[in-house]
């Protein structure tokens, strides 16, 4: 009897310990469960505003469950190649022209997630105080990307150093002056060059993140700026995670009125958002 009793006592006690080491098990795997995994979110952008935008976001982002990864670039070609090749999540640098012009060379199935802010285009010297200065034949430089070209010649237009053919536009190349008063010769850069172009020419149409980024003040040291400018800059994914939910957290951590204080502070009408 008392071996029985005994075997009837080891068996429960052996019992209770296994059911002690289940509850211990539950207990230390119950932080990983109630405490969701970050998800990563690579972001690729261009340093100034966009990638200083996104650092600001970050730390809100980290509390709602998303790790922002910012990657910057240099250059306006490789973000959407990147995301398109899904090195990215979604990238932060363009405007919508931009963005359409790429994919339809490039064939590549990008969409706009949302606009954030714009950046005016302004027409810089480091020879001359004012346009009026401008010699015959002055050296102007533009951008060499299609959208940013046309841009960069409507800006010129709307200073009245040139005039445009007919429905010209966004697309203008510098084929496609009616008029050339001060016959401006028309050289065009690469966007992230422009600055040191200043150095060779008279004149520059330089895109505000990059005229920043060189420590030139789209307000202050600009001869003439872009106003009203229509061409926001955008949060681009693939098409198709237009609604994963870690991306439409990012977009929506962009356009808070904390984000739009920053913007206004920190770049005193050089960048002006877009909501």
């Amino acid at each position: 009897m008392k071996k029985l009793i005994y075997g009837i006592l080891t068996v429960a006690l052996a019992s209770l310990m296994m059911v002690g080491c289940g509850g211990g098990e539950k207990k230390a795997a119950a932080p990983a469960g109630g405490e969701a995994k970050k998800v990563v979110v690579k972001v690729g952008a261009t340093p100034v505003p966009h990638a200083e935008l996104l650092n600001f976001v970050k730390p809100q982002l980290a509390k709602d469950g998303v790790d922002l990864q910012v990657i910057e670039f240099t250059d306006y070609v490789k973000p959407n190649l990147s995301l398109s090749d899904k090195e990215l999540d979604a990238n932060f640098f363009q405007h919508i022209p931009f963005l359409e012009k790429t994919c339809q060379e490039r064939n590549l199935k990008l969409v706009v997630l949302d606009k954030i802010h714009i950046e005016p285009m302004g027409c810089y010297s480091k020879k001359f105080k004012n346009l009026k200065e401008l010699p015959d034949g002055a050296k102007v430089a533009i951008p060499n990307d299609p959208t940013n070209g046309g841009r960069s010649l409507m800006l010129l237009e709307a200073a009245g150093l040139l005039k445009l053919k007919e429905g010209k536009g966004i697309t203008a190349t510098p084929n496609d002056l009616a008029a050339n008063p001060k016959n401006l010769k028309i050289i065009e850069v690469e966007s992230a060059t422009l600055p040191r172009a200043l150095d060779d020419t008279d004149l520059a149409v330089i895109n505000s993140n990059f005229a920043m980024e060189a420590k030139l003040n789209p307000v202050k040291d600009s001869l003439f700026i872009e106003k009203d400018s229509p061409y926001a800059n955008v949060i681009a994914v693939r098409a198709g995670d237009e609604k994963r939910p870690e991306l439409v957290k990012v977009a929506k951590a962009l356009k808070t009125p904390e984000v739009k204080k920053f913007i206004e502070d920190k770049y005193k009408g050089a960048v002006v958002p877009a909501f």
